[in-house]
Protein backbone atom coordinates (compact mmCIF):
# COMPACT_ATOMS: atom_id res chain seq x y z
CA UNK A 1 0.00 0.00 0.00
CA UNK A 2 1.68 3.17 -1.20
CA UNK A 3 -0.42 5.63 0.83
CA UNK A 4 -2.55 4.61 3.78
CA UNK A 5 -4.19 6.14 6.84
CA UNK A 6 -5.53 4.94 10.18
CA UNK A 7 -7.41 7.18 12.61
CA UNK A 8 -6.10 6.01 15.98
CA UNK A 9 -8.78 8.00 17.81
CA UNK A 10 -10.92 11.07 17.27
CA UNK A 11 -13.03 13.14 19.65
CA UNK A 12 -12.80 15.50 22.58
CA UNK A 13 -10.68 12.94 24.47
CA UNK A 14 -7.88 13.04 21.90
CA UNK A 15 -7.27 13.10 18.15
CA UNK A 16 -4.52 11.27 16.29
CA UNK A 17 -4.27 9.91 12.74
CA UNK A 18 -1.46 7.77 11.35
CA UNK A 19 -0.25 8.24 7.76
CA UNK A 20 1.98 5.73 5.98
CA UNK A 21 3.88 6.55 2.77
CA UNK A 22 5.94 4.08 0.77
CA UNK A 23 8.98 5.96 -0.54
CA UNK A 24 11.70 4.60 -2.82
CA UNK A 25 14.17 4.15 0.01
CA UNK A 26 11.91 3.30 2.96
CA UNK A 27 8.49 3.53 4.57
CA UNK A 28 7.72 6.91 6.14
CA UNK A 29 5.24 7.44 8.97
CA UNK A 30 3.58 10.66 10.11
CA UNK A 31 0.83 11.66 12.50
CA UNK A 32 -1.83 14.28 12.04
CA UNK A 33 -2.24 15.63 15.59
CA UNK A 34 -1.05 13.92 18.76
CA UNK A 35 -3.91 14.45 21.18
CA UNK A 36 -3.80 10.95 22.64
CA UNK A 37 -1.36 10.29 25.45
CA UNK A 38 1.97 8.85 24.41
CA UNK A 39 1.17 5.62 26.21
CA UNK A 40 -2.19 5.27 24.45
CA UNK A 41 -0.70 6.16 21.07
CA UNK A 42 1.99 3.51 21.57
CA UNK A 43 -0.67 0.94 22.54
CA UNK A 44 -2.74 1.62 19.44
CA UNK A 45 0.26 1.52 17.11
CA UNK A 46 1.58 -1.76 18.51
CA UNK A 47 -0.78 -4.18 16.64
CA UNK A 48 0.50 -2.69 13.36
CA UNK A 49 4.12 -3.28 14.36
CA UNK A 50 4.83 0.46 14.57
CA UNK A 51 6.70 2.16 17.40
CA UNK A 52 6.89 5.82 18.39
CA UNK A 53 10.49 5.87 17.14
CA UNK A 54 9.17 5.05 13.64
CA UNK A 55 7.26 8.35 13.45
CA UNK A 56 9.08 10.96 11.37
CA UNK A 57 6.67 13.90 11.43
CA UNK A 58 3.61 15.31 13.18
CA UNK A 59 1.33 17.65 11.26
CA UNK A 60 -0.61 19.76 13.73
CA UNK A 61 -4.04 21.20 13.01
CA UNK A 62 -3.85 23.34 16.18
CA UNK A 63 -2.74 23.18 19.80
CA UNK A 64 -5.92 22.50 21.77
CA UNK A 65 -5.23 19.75 24.30
CA UNK A 66 -7.33 17.19 22.41
CA UNK A 67 -5.04 17.69 19.39
CA UNK A 68 -1.70 18.21 21.13
CA UNK A 69 -1.16 16.40 24.41
CA UNK A 70 1.48 18.43 26.35
CA UNK A 71 3.76 15.48 27.28
CA UNK A 72 4.62 15.12 23.59
CA UNK A 73 6.55 18.41 23.80
CA UNK A 74 9.29 16.88 25.95
CA UNK A 75 9.60 13.74 23.83
CA UNK A 76 9.88 15.08 20.28
CA UNK A 77 13.66 15.26 20.70
CA UNK A 78 13.85 11.76 22.17
CA UNK A 79 12.05 10.21 19.20
CA UNK A 80 13.54 12.59 16.60
CA UNK A 81 10.12 13.82 15.45
CA UNK A 82 9.60 17.06 13.54
CA UNK A 83 6.49 19.06 14.45
CA UNK A 84 4.98 20.93 11.51
CA UNK A 85 2.81 23.86 12.63
CA UNK A 86 1.30 27.02 11.18
CA UNK A 87 3.40 30.09 11.95
CA UNK A 88 0.49 31.56 13.96
CA UNK A 89 0.81 28.66 16.41
CA UNK A 90 4.54 29.06 17.09
CA UNK A 91 4.25 31.13 20.28
CA UNK A 92 1.72 28.75 21.79
CA UNK A 93 3.87 25.73 20.89
CA UNK A 94 6.87 27.28 22.66
CA UNK A 95 4.68 28.08 25.69
CA UNK A 96 3.70 24.40 25.77
CA UNK A 97 7.38 23.40 26.02
CA UNK A 98 8.16 22.49 22.42
CA UNK A 99 11.82 23.14 21.61
CA UNK A 100 12.28 25.50 18.70
CA UNK A 101 14.60 23.15 16.82
CA UNK A 102 11.82 20.57 16.65
CA UNK A 103 9.52 23.00 14.82
CA UNK A 104 9.00 23.41 11.10
CA UNK A 105 6.77 26.42 10.45
CA UNK A 106 4.53 26.67 7.40
CA UNK A 107 2.27 29.27 5.86
CA UNK A 108 1.28 27.42 2.73
CA UNK A 109 2.70 24.39 0.97
CA UNK A 110 5.51 22.17 2.28
CA UNK A 111 7.14 18.83 1.58
CA UNK A 112 7.36 15.61 3.60
CA UNK A 113 10.18 13.21 2.83
CA UNK A 114 11.05 12.32 -0.74
CA UNK A 115 7.73 12.56 -2.52
CA UNK A 116 4.84 13.85 -0.41
CA UNK A 117 3.43 17.34 -1.01
CA UNK A 118 1.22 19.10 1.54
CA UNK A 119 -1.08 22.04 0.86
CA UNK A 120 -2.70 23.83 3.78
CA UNK A 121 -6.06 25.52 4.34
CA UNK A 122 -6.73 27.85 7.27
CA UNK A 123 -10.03 27.56 9.18
CA UNK A 124 -11.72 29.93 11.66
CA UNK A 125 -11.81 27.79 14.80
CA UNK A 126 -11.50 29.81 18.04
CA UNK A 127 -8.84 32.56 18.21
CA UNK A 128 -5.83 31.24 16.30
CA UNK A 129 -7.69 29.08 13.81
CA UNK A 130 -6.91 25.55 12.68
CA UNK A 131 -5.27 24.05 9.60
CA UNK A 132 -6.59 21.53 7.12
CA UNK A 133 -4.29 19.49 4.92
CA UNK A 134 -4.34 18.31 1.32
CA UNK A 135 -1.74 15.55 1.16
CA UNK A 136 -0.59 14.12 -2.17
CA UNK A 137 1.60 11.04 -2.50
CA UNK A 138 2.08 8.76 -5.52
CA UNK A 139 -0.69 10.67 -7.35
CA UNK A 140 -3.14 9.91 -4.53
CA UNK A 141 -4.78 12.86 -2.74
CA UNK A 142 -6.16 12.94 0.82
CA UNK A 143 -8.10 15.89 2.21
CA UNK A 144 -8.10 16.23 6.01
CA UNK A 145 -10.12 18.84 7.93
CA UNK A 146 -11.43 19.03 11.48
CA UNK A 147 -12.49 21.77 13.94
CA UNK A 148 -13.48 24.03 11.06
CA UNK A 149 -15.95 26.37 12.76
CA UNK A 150 -17.67 26.79 9.41
CA UNK A 151 -16.99 25.72 5.84
CA UNK A 152 -15.10 28.40 3.87
CA UNK A 153 -15.40 28.56 0.10
CA UNK A 154 -11.62 28.17 -0.10
CA UNK A 155 -11.84 24.53 0.91
CA UNK A 156 -13.42 23.66 -2.43
CA UNK A 157 -10.48 25.21 -4.28
CA UNK A 158 -8.13 22.79 -2.48
CA UNK A 159 -10.25 19.68 -1.88
CA UNK A 160 -10.79 18.71 -5.52
CA UNK A 161 -9.90 15.48 -7.27
CA UNK A 162 -9.49 13.66 -3.96
CA UNK A 163 -9.12 9.92 -3.48
CA UNK A 164 -9.91 10.02 0.25
CA UNK A 165 -11.50 12.56 2.59
CA UNK A 166 -11.30 12.78 6.40
CA UNK A 167 -13.77 15.39 7.60
CA UNK A 168 -15.36 16.60 10.82
CA UNK A 169 -18.97 15.68 11.68
CA UNK A 170 -19.19 16.83 15.28
CA UNK A 171 -22.81 17.16 16.41
CA UNK A 172 -26.46 16.63 15.66
CA UNK A 173 -28.11 20.04 15.94
CA UNK A 174 -31.23 18.84 17.75
CA UNK A 175 -29.21 16.84 20.27
CA UNK A 176 -27.00 19.89 20.83
CA UNK A 177 -29.96 22.22 21.38
CA UNK A 178 -31.65 19.78 23.76
CA UNK A 179 -28.48 18.97 25.72
CA UNK A 180 -27.91 20.22 29.29
CA UNK A 181 -24.77 22.03 28.20
CA UNK A 182 -24.57 25.71 29.20
CA UNK A 183 -25.79 28.25 26.66
CA UNK A 184 -22.33 29.81 26.17
CA UNK A 185 -20.87 26.43 25.17
CA UNK A 186 -23.67 25.80 22.67
CA UNK A 187 -23.06 29.23 21.16
CA UNK A 188 -19.34 28.52 20.89
CA UNK A 189 -19.88 25.17 19.18
CA UNK A 190 -22.64 26.27 16.79
CA UNK A 191 -21.65 29.92 16.28
CA UNK A 192 -19.37 29.56 13.27
CA UNK A 193 -16.02 29.27 15.04
CA UNK A 194 -16.52 25.96 16.85
CA UNK A 195 -17.54 22.74 15.11
CA UNK A 196 -19.59 21.43 12.20
CA UNK A 197 -22.97 19.78 12.48
CA UNK A 198 -23.82 16.53 10.71
CA UNK A 199 -25.83 18.47 8.13
CA UNK A 200 -23.00 20.92 7.42
CA UNK A 201 -20.56 18.02 7.14
CA UNK A 202 -22.84 15.97 4.89
CA UNK A 203 -23.50 18.86 2.50
CA UNK A 204 -19.76 19.55 2.21
CA UNK A 205 -18.83 15.90 1.74
CA UNK A 206 -21.41 15.57 -1.04
CA UNK A 207 -20.04 18.61 -2.83
CA UNK A 208 -16.44 17.38 -2.55
CA UNK A 209 -17.42 13.85 -3.61
CA UNK A 210 -19.05 15.19 -6.78
CA UNK A 211 -15.67 16.56 -7.88
CA UNK A 212 -13.55 13.64 -6.64
CA UNK A 213 -13.02 9.88 -6.88
CA UNK A 214 -13.29 8.97 -3.19
CA UNK A 215 -12.26 5.52 -2.05
CA UNK A 216 -12.86 6.50 1.60
CA UNK A 217 -14.95 9.05 3.50
CA UNK A 218 -13.80 9.18 7.12
CA UNK A 219 -15.85 11.21 9.59
CA UNK A 220 -13.96 12.77 12.49
CA UNK A 221 -14.51 14.25 15.95
CA UNK A 222 -18.01 13.00 16.76
CA UNK A 223 -19.37 14.41 20.02
CA UNK A 224 -19.97 11.72 22.61
CA UNK A 225 -22.88 13.66 24.12
CA UNK A 226 -24.48 15.29 21.09
CA UNK A 227 -24.10 12.85 18.23
CA UNK A 228 -24.85 9.26 17.30
CA UNK A 229 -23.31 7.24 14.44
CA UNK A 230 -26.76 5.79 13.70
CA UNK A 231 -28.00 9.26 12.75
CA UNK A 232 -25.13 9.71 10.31
CA UNK A 233 -25.55 6.27 8.77
CA UNK A 234 -29.27 6.94 8.30
CA UNK A 235 -28.56 10.27 6.62
CA UNK A 236 -26.15 8.71 4.14
CA UNK A 237 -28.40 5.70 3.53
CA UNK A 238 -31.39 7.93 2.76
CA UNK A 239 -29.72 10.81 0.92
CA UNK A 240 -26.46 9.46 -0.55
CA UNK A 241 -26.60 5.65 -0.64
CA UNK A 242 -23.85 5.58 -3.27
CA UNK A 243 -21.42 6.93 -0.65
CA UNK A 244 -22.44 4.65 2.22
CA UNK A 245 -20.07 1.78 1.44
CA UNK A 246 -17.12 4.20 1.48
CA UNK A 247 -18.05 5.63 4.87
CA UNK A 248 -15.95 5.11 8.02
CA UNK A 249 -17.14 6.72 11.26
CA UNK A 250 -14.31 7.13 13.72
CA UNK A 251 -14.36 6.41 17.43
CA UNK A 252 -12.69 7.93 20.45
CA UNK A 253 -11.90 4.50 21.83
CA UNK A 254 -10.80 2.31 18.92
CA UNK A 255 -8.67 2.82 15.79
CA UNK A 256 -10.12 2.45 12.34
CA UNK A 257 -8.73 -0.21 10.02
CA UNK A 258 -5.74 0.84 7.95
CA UNK A 259 -7.35 2.44 4.91
CA UNK A 260 -5.55 2.34 1.56
CA UNK A 261 -5.98 5.56 -0.43
CA UNK A 262 -6.71 4.48 -4.00
CA UNK A 263 -8.73 5.18 -7.13
CA UNK A 264 -12.13 3.67 -7.78
CA UNK A 265 -13.00 2.11 -11.12
CA UNK A 266 -16.22 2.70 -13.02
CA UNK A 267 -18.12 0.15 -10.91
CA UNK A 268 -16.73 1.35 -7.59
CA UNK A 269 -13.99 -1.29 -7.52
CA UNK A 270 -10.50 -0.30 -6.39
CA UNK A 271 -7.76 0.37 -8.92
CA UNK A 272 -4.45 -0.38 -7.22
CA UNK A 273 -1.68 2.23 -7.45
CA UNK A 274 0.83 1.64 -10.23
CA UNK A 275 3.76 1.61 -7.82
CA UNK A 276 4.40 0.91 -4.17
CA UNK A 277 5.47 -2.08 -2.17
CA UNK A 278 2.72 -4.04 -0.46
CA UNK A 279 3.29 -4.07 3.29
CA UNK A 280 2.16 -7.28 4.92
CA UNK A 281 1.46 -5.66 8.28
CA UNK A 282 -1.31 -3.57 6.66
CA UNK A 283 -2.93 -6.36 4.65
Amino acid sequence: MSFSMCVLGSGSGGNCTLLQFQEKSRTRFALIDCGLSMRETKRRLAPMGIELSDIDDILLTHLDFDHFSPPWANNLEKFDITLHIHHRHRARALQNGVQGRRLELFNGEFQLGESTAVETVHFAHDNLGTVGFLIEHDEMRLGFATDLGHVPDSIFDHFRGLHALAFESNYDRQMQVNSPRPAFLKRRIMGGSGHLSNVQSFDTVQRIAADSNLSHIVLLHLSRDCNNPKLINRQYAECAPDLLDRLTITSQCEPTPMLNVHRLGAKGLPIEPRSGKQLAMFD
